[in-house]
């Protein structure tokens, strides 16, 4: 088992053979089994020229790439009953499918789980945790999983970052002074030279009248930060994506930087000095804002 970005998928850096099963990325080179749900990744297959249909594995627009890969074994394979609850939280988190504030707070196990995960982070350690959580996620319910030892370990020390969270993202947080209606929050982490942990949807605990929230973070290499950053937006919880008729993730691809859902959707620029970087960011937040206004 091994865990990568889409970034790893372009360079061709991760070795992937016949025998490997390649989920929620883009299709690489070639591989065994491919699932994936995003749009952007499904444009890139067609214009490499493959007809997506001939290429092993399934691809379907659902809320995870959990419910991609549920839906092509369920068929073929008596798949443990808890898979299925399993499956509805992952749709929910990936999907950031939540009816209100309130509803995203409360403590499922779904939850308990994922902020366990990103609390770990992208280290040696985070794939140690990763991989024990995908057999334990395998062989017991998500309830199960979810009072795990070293998960509750991450957990709580998750629940003892979020005011330092909290503090940081009120630091770093503001909004474009033609944004009249304060609709779109920005919280801006290029500033730090260390990889701050922020979870950029507790800005609407601040914020609880903004429609969404928008990420800003320098992206490191080798503990080194570079002028390169990634750019995520998703939608508050109190906000209805079909209903606001607007599509993240048509706008990260609209923007050639990314991809993602209607409610959540991220992107990666790369720029070759810092004031690139600077002039980069601020053209490309105008660009969200007027997407943002017409949609």
């Amino acid at each position: 088992i091994a865990f990568a970005g889409p970034m790893a998928i372009g360079r061709n850096s991760l070795p992937i053979s016949d025998r490997d099963i390649v989920c929620d990325l883009p299709y690489p080179l070639h591989c065994g089994l491919w699932f994936d749900h995003h749009p952007g990744n499904l444009e890139d297959v067609k214009l490499r020229g493959y007809d997506p249909a001939q290429l092993p594995g399934r691809f379907d627009f659902k809320d995870s790439c959990s419910r991609v890969v549920h839906e092509y074994f369920s068929p073929k394979v008596e798949l443990p009953p808890y898979f299925e609850v399993t499956v509805h939280h992952a749709d929910t988190i990936d999907a950031f499918r939540y009816r209100d504030i309130q509803d995203w707070r409360e403590e499922t196990p779904g939850k308990v789980i994922d902020c366990a995960l990103k609390m770990v982070g992208p280290s040696k350690d985070g794939d140690l945790l990763r991989k024990k959580s995908v057999f334990l996620l395998r062989d017991n319910p998500l309830d199960v999983v979810a009072v795990n030892p070293e998960i509750q370990h991450h957990y709580r020390a998750y629940q003892g970052q979020e005011e330092r969270m909290m503090l940081i993202i009120s630091e770093a947080s503001c909004f474009l002074s033609h944004d009249g209606g304060h609709e779109l929050i920005i919280v801006d982490l290029t500033r730090y030279k260390r990889r701050p942990t922020v979870f950029r949807n507790l800005a609407f605990l601040l914020y609880p009248s903004a429609q969404a929230v928008i990420e800003i973070r320098s992206l490191y290499h080798q503990g080194v930060k570079t002028n390169n950053f990634n750019i995520s937006i998703s939608l508050s919880p109190n906000v209805d994506p079909v209903t606001l008729q607007k599509d993240l993730g048509e706008m990260m691809r609209e923007l050639n930087i990314g991809d993602g859902h209607r409610g959540a959707a991220s992107g990666t620029v790369n720029c070759r000095s810092k004031d690139e970087m600077i002039r980069t960011k601020n053209e490309l937040l105008e660009k969200i804002l007027r997407f943002w206004k017409r949609a």
